[in-house]
């Protein structure tokens, strides 16, 4: 089993930057694939970014690249997800997420073993 916290919800201003960190316990390893979604009201749960825990790896949706950031941190068992420039439509809950299949099949089939709770950010105009 793995656990993902994400941390509570945010309000930010537009074109403003925000960072969200997940906590991972238990079989952090059993899951190489560690990334964030999220999901807009009334949408569907959409990917985000996905990084590899035991490599250098990071995979991004196309509309996100260069404007998000993610990175982990395995000695104290975190993910991150830096966002810049933030807008409205940015608005959403934020879910961590861990796959057994590793990175890449989350990036490609959005594969996901674990979730978090998620986490509200809502970003004002």
């Amino acid at each position: 089993q793995v656990q993902l916290v994400e941390p509570g919800g945010r309000l930010v201003q537009a074109g403003g930057s925000l960072r969200l960190s997940c906590s991972v316990s238990g079989r952090t390893d059993s899951t190489d694939g560690k990334g964030w979604f999220r999901q807009s009201p009334g949408k569907g749960r959409e990917f985000v970014a996905v990084i590899r825990w035991s490599a250098e790896a990071e995979y991004y949706a196309d509309s996100e690249k260069g404007r998000v950031t993610i990175s982990r941190n395995n000695a104290k068992n975190t993910v991150a997800l830096q966002m810049n420039v933030l807008k409205p439509e940015d608005t959403a809950v934020y879910y961590c997420a861990a796959s057994a299949r590793g990175a890449h099949s989350m990036a490609r089939f959005f594969s996901v073993t674990y979730w978090g709770q998620g986490t509200q950010v809502t970003v004002s105009s």
